[in-house]
């Protein structure tokens, strides 16, 4: 089967189950806002006011130092500037939470892929890749540092005990596992690509991933001094997260006020909620479900719980929008450097010939 058939049939396989996905989380969604209360809810939002600018300049900073992150896991000679680094990063999360599946298939991937003009998209692939085993590693220690403590506090009902008792056997195993993995060097990528080149495939995506894998590998082997520095980067973006869920309750909820310890669950509940639904577009109806049940659990009200993870999806709408903005340009920048480099080209050819 030719690449261009794979892709066309792969589209149609999860083009229905993708809107279905969506329109059962729209259901969802529409369900635990009516039994929340639109009234209730709406009260919410509305003493949030101008405090969602807050909200928003937090979740930057989350942006920000993910983006710094993915600077330092690049290897000289190659450079990542912020900006390119930080557009990079609303770009394709813009196009993972609107995408169903679009997470596991082009989110990440399409970060280096979207400044390849700037960086050699091998270079950007190896360091994203870098980037996300530390933002992994970060969020098991977060996760399973906050199912202890949900736990540990809190009298749970058994559906959601089992829950988080899996979490905390599963983290631990996922963390040797990685590490394992790194410290023995195993080269599975390489090894995958030789199979299907056996079965037809390009040479060069072999050498792509024997490329690639280098990179990983070589990277751990001479970079040791960074991973401290990056590992804060990815520990300040779960701090962010957990600041900006208690300042988001300081507004909606002035009966209940929130500690940062009930903030700190409820962030790691949102983790456990963003990865195991990343395929849904934008959480539809399980972010409200599960927040709402951990809010229940924590002294706030359902309506509270609901509310916070509406607008979560505020935030997440406004990064969409810069995301698509910053995609319309990239379009258009794009044609224009294309025009200039086949200019460049003929305007070459031309003075050959005259030579």
């Amino acid at each position: 089967m030719t690449p261009g058939r794979s892709q066309s049939s792969k589209k149609r396989r999860y083009g229905p189950l993708g809107l279905l996905l969506a329109l059962a989380g729209l259901v969802l969604f529409a369900y635990f806002v009516k039994r929340a209360g639109v009234g209730e809810i709406a009260k919410g939002i509305k003493r949030l006011g101008a405090g969602f600018l807050i909200v928003l300049a937090i979740s930057a900073l989350r942006q920000v130092v993910r983006s710094c992150a993915w600077m330092l896991c690049l290897e000289p000679p190659h450079r990542l500037r912020f900006w390119d680094a930080f557009r990079a990063r609303v770009m394709g999360d813009a196009i993972g939470n609107v995408l169903p599946f679009a997470s596991f298939i082009v989110s990440e991937p399409a970060k280096p892929a979207l400044i390849r003009d700037r960086l050699p998209l091998i270079a950007g692939f190896s360091a994203i890749a870098i980037e996300n085993i530390f933002y992994g590693l970060s969020v098991a220690l977060f996760v399973c540092s906050g199912m202890i403590a949900l736990l540990l506090s809190f009298h749970l009902p058994k559906a959601l005990r089992l829950a988080s008792v899996t979490t905390f056997i599963v983290v631990p195993i996922v963390i040797g596992s990685v590490c394992l993995l790194i410290w023995k060097e195993w080269r599975f990528a390489s090894r995958m690509t030789r199979v299907l080149q056996s079965r037809g495939l390009n040479v060069k995506w072999v050498e792509k991933a024997i490329a690639f894998e280098n990179r990983l590998y070589g990277f751990y082997q001479r970079n040791r001094s960074r991973f401290l520095p990056i590992m804060l980067l990815e520990a300040c973006f779960h701090l962010a997260g957990v600041l900006e869920i208690y300042v988001t309750l300081a507004f909606i909820s002035p009966a209940q006020p929130p500690t940062f310890f009930t903030a700190f669950i409820l962030e790691s509940v949102n983790r456990v909620i963003t990865l195991a639904f990343k395929f849904v577009p934008l959480r539809m109806g399980v972010d409200e479900a599960g927040t709402g049940r951990v809010s229940r659990i924590l002294q706030f009200t359902e309506a509270t719980g609901v509310t916070l993870a509406i607008i979560r999806k505020g935030r997440d709408l406004f990064w969409v929008g810069v995301g698509l903005i910053l995609l319309l340009q990239r379009g258009i920048s794009l044609r224009s450097f294309n025009r200039e480099r086949k200019e460049a080209g003929s305007k070459q050819s031309s003075t050959d010939l005259s030579i």
